[in-house]
């Protein structure tokens, strides 16, 4: 029995459930994909009956059961279970809440990251081993250019042990690979910069980092993942919670029922209905009904607390190395991998390098023939058999007895002059070619290097953004008795909103320190330091964002990435667009707006129009359009005002018009405004603000200027500052005052703003540019400066209500 027993342990854990750190992959799972390679399933090739694929591995290279290869051959075409699918499924091959169909009915080919598997395998680059019957050979692991094991995860369970790794962003892990390859000292601290989490296929949101960090130091720790949830109007009077993204492995069926079983076992209210409303087109989409009177959000927190909709992962990364499982850290996998590669390349680099000393040789060879083949006719012309041919053309010639044997074997149509040429350019070839190869294996930084190029060509072919959303704090929990208490109320915090000129969203909490007070502790040179707009409000408030195609959109800054005031970086906050999710193609947003009835925007349009519209009395839904937009023309600014205020254009031939808002009536949403100021020909606004009456003599006016006759990002503008104070008030619907005077070959304003505070430019690639500090008069010319400037807005500091000197850039 002991014996027995030991023996079945051995097979479970070297033949079936453990998958080698080398390349990720079970021995059913290599054996499919090397036997797909040998029936040529590739790509670009048809697809073939799963059934075909089954009964081949079983009969060459897997005898086992052919449920269990089917199997292990569905899970490598599931796009939901596999970050980076291997196999090309066509027909059912399953879903999260549904088996496959039978292999009759499905049909399969390689996916294109297979090739990157098996790429090679011709020349050498790994062993070859017997198979069952010892009738074939088998690869006893694939070269795999892919890091497959960290990119598409693995989970099994042998006798005493098991395995149950997370999937990773290959573009992620290339990038570690890539440090650790030229920093083989690297810390996981300095990998984690790289690779800073999972990114699970079904996309969601970690929450909470440390387990991360204990699985990447020792190869155990757990993570929380949460579904992605979003506040939607269904009807005029209800809410309701849109579900697009749920945690790994878990289908909308068992969310579905862990919701009716929980509302049944009154652990759930304020839930009325749920719809799954998935389709192939639009993919995932889970509706709940929210009664009236209940908040979504604080129903989201039980539905997090008592369903599916957050989950728990526990990796324990256990796998194969040199034949023996370990655990193994994100370093010692990535190290594995590496050293894997280095292999691969040195073996493949000298197949290739003896094959080509190989034809070096007979080509040296075919070229003494050539030179003389009068005479080596005359020569094997006159030889009894093919035998003393041979040996007289090794004595007379001086060949080697492989040369002679290719010269007999030779068609007189390579007797031409054109085949000598031919030969003479292949031989300067493959010297060339010799030389390369000798070159990477005489240096293992070279090797290190070709290992790196190669990675960096599957991480271009097959990479794919990041779905996984991380966040670094834990969700909060709650004990049994506060769970107990009714809707489960979340805190209301404080908080201001910052979005910045390049569309990206920031939320900063209240803290014990006011943020403008700490912000002087954080780094001087932020990367997205030019702030559009920002308010204070709270973090269950709901909230606008007007955009460029006349809309308001509303949203909550509840799951807007949040950081203390002492951290503010700009590089941490998200894409305002990611959170709305109804952005047309060329469509930003410009403002962010509480959603009050003492609240007027006003618009400004490209084409001059201006308009003041309220906010009051609108209606329950989750979008509004605030001004009908004439055909071609679009919103270029927005902000709150109030009557005393003055409205400012600048136009593009340089022109600023500084007029009452008092002479703006308020108009209703579908109004399409009324005549801002009077265009020149040619020309369009390309800035619209209001400045409070408290800050006319504060405020400034930035103004960049370059040519349109060159191409963008080539043109070195001229800027200039003036005060706002010298630009005199007129009428609306007038044409306004001359703000910057074009140096020669300008002829165009690219950016402008007014405001009081500190401003900022930034360039097309969000690098920033030093705007002049001196104030000229309104009509003068600017000065120089360093590049192309795309975007102008206030500081970080200004728009926390920093009233300190500024800081040095």
């Amino acid at each position: 029995m002991q014996s027995s027993f030991l023996e079945y342990a051995y097979s479970v854990i070297y033949s079936r459930a453990l998958p080698d750190a080398r390349d990720g992959l079970k021995p059913v799972q290599r054996r499919i994909l090397y036997q797909m390679t040998e029936m040529g399933l590739r790509p670009d090739k048809g697809h073939v009956k799963s059934s075909r694929v089954v009964g081949d591995v079983m009969g060459r290279l897997h005898p086992h059961g052919d449920a269990s290869i089917y199997d292990a051959l569905v899970r490598l075409a599931q796009d939901f279970t596999l970050r980076l699918p291997l196999i090309d499924g066509h027909g059912n091959f399953g879903s999260l809440d549904d088996g496959p169909a039978a292999p009759r009915y499905t049909e399969a080919r390689l996916a294109g990251a297979a090739l990157a598997m098996t790429d090679n395998l011709e020349e050498d680059v790994v062993e070859l081993v017997p198979n069952y019957d010892n009738q074939l050979t088998q690869p006893e692991v694939l070269p795999a250019a892919i890091p497959n094991l960290l990119v598409n995860g693995a989970s099994g369970i042998a006798v005493g042990m098991a395995t149950n790794m997370a999937p990773h962003n290959l573009v992620e892990i290339v990038q570690g690979a890539q440090h650790l390859l030229m920093n083989p000292q690297a810390t996981v601290e300095e990998l984690m910069e790289f690779i800073p989490g999972p990114d699970l296929p079904g996309g969601g949101t970690i929450v909470g980092l440390d387990g991360v960090k204990d699985a990447y130091r020792s190869g155990r720790g757990a993570f929380r993942t949460r579904a992605t949830a979003k506040v939607e109007a269904l009807t005029p009077r209800k809410n309701g919670l849109i579900i697009t993204e749920l945690p790994y492995l878990v289908g909308p069926e068992r969310i579905i029922e862990k919701i009716k079983e929980g509302v049944e076992a009154k652990k759930l209210s304020g839930i009325t209905d749920v719809i799954d409303l998935t389709d192939m087109k639009n993919g995932l989409r889970l509706v709940i009904s929210v009664k009236a009177g209940f908040d979504p959000e604080a129903v989201l927190e039980q539905l997090y607390r008592y369903t599916p909709l957050e989950d728990s992962f526990s990796i324990n990364n256990v796998a194969l190395v040199e034949g023996q499982p370990q655990t193994l850290g994100l370093k010692e996998l990535l190290t594995v991998f590496i050293e894997h590669r280095i292999s691969v390349i040195t073996r493949r680099t000298r197949y290739r390098l003896a094959r080509r000393r190989e034809r070096l040789h007979l080509v040296d060879g075919l070229l003494v023939a050539i030179l003389d083949i009068d005479e080596v006719i005359q020569l094997i012309r006159s030889s009894n058999d093919s035998e003393g041919a041979r040996q007289r053309l090794m004595e007379v010639f001086d060949l080697s007895q492989i040369q002679a044997e290719y010269i007999l074997e030779l068609r007189l149509r390579r007797l031409t002059k054109f085949s000598r040429i031919e030969l003479e350019a292949e031989r300067d070839d493959l010297l060339a070619q010799i030389a390369e190869l000798e070159k990477i294996l005489g240096s293992k930084r070279r090797i290190r290097e070709v290992v790196s190029e190669e990675l960096d060509v599957v991480a271009e072919k097959f990479g794919t953004p990041r779905r996984t959303l991380l966040r670094g704090a834990a969700p909060a929990r709650v004990s049994s008795a506060q769970a107990k208490k009714a809707n489960l109320e979340l805190v209301d915090t404080p908080c201001t909103v910052l979005l910045s000129v390049t569309g990206r969203v920031l939320r900063i909490d209240d803290a014990q320190e006011s943020p403008a007070g700490t912000l002087k502790k954080a780094p001087r040179r932020l990367k997205h330091d030019a702030v559009l707009s920002a308010i204070r409000t709270t973090s269950r408030s709901e909230v606008g964002a007007v955009t460029t195609a006349g809309r308001l959109i509303r949203f909550t800054p509840m799951d807007v990435p949040t950081v203390p005031g002492a951290s503010i970086q700009f590089a941490a906050g998200v894409p305002l667009s990611d959170y709305l999710g109804v952005l047309a193609a060329h469509e930003r947003v410009l403002l962010i707006t509480p959603l009050t009835d003492e609240t007027v925007l006003a618009l400004g349009t490209k084409q001059g129009v201006v308009k003041r519209v309220g906010l009051n009395d609108l209606p329950v839904k989750p979008e509004y359009d605030m001004i009908s937009l004439k055909e071609g023309d679009s919103v270029v600014g927005a902000t709150i005002t109030e009557d005393n205020d003055d409205l400012v254009f600048v136009t593009s031939d340089a022109q600023l018009l500084r007029f009452s808002a008092q002479t703006v009536r308020p108009q209703g949403r579908q109004a399409g405004g009324m005549a801002g100021i009077k265009l020149g020909a040619s020309a369009n606004v390309i800035f619209f603000t209001s400045v409070p009456a408290a800050s006319t003599e504060s405020a400034i006016v930035v103004t960049v200027a370059d040519s349109s006759t060159t191409l963008p990002g080539t043109a070195i503008g001229s800027g200039k500052v003036s005060e706002f104070s010298s630009y005199p008030s007129k009428g609306r619907a007038t044409g306004g005052v001359r703000t910057q005077r074009f140096l020669k070959g300008e002829d165009q304003l690219t950016a402008a703003w007014v405001g009081s505070g500190e401003p900022r430019a930034l360039g097309a690639d969000y690098s920033p540019r030093t705007l002049p500090t001196d104030m000229t008069r309104r009509d003068a010319s600017g000065s120089f400066v360093d590049g192309e400037v795309s975007f102008i807005g206030t500081s970080v500091r200004t728009a926390l209500g920093d009233t300190d000197e500024p800081q040095e850039s």
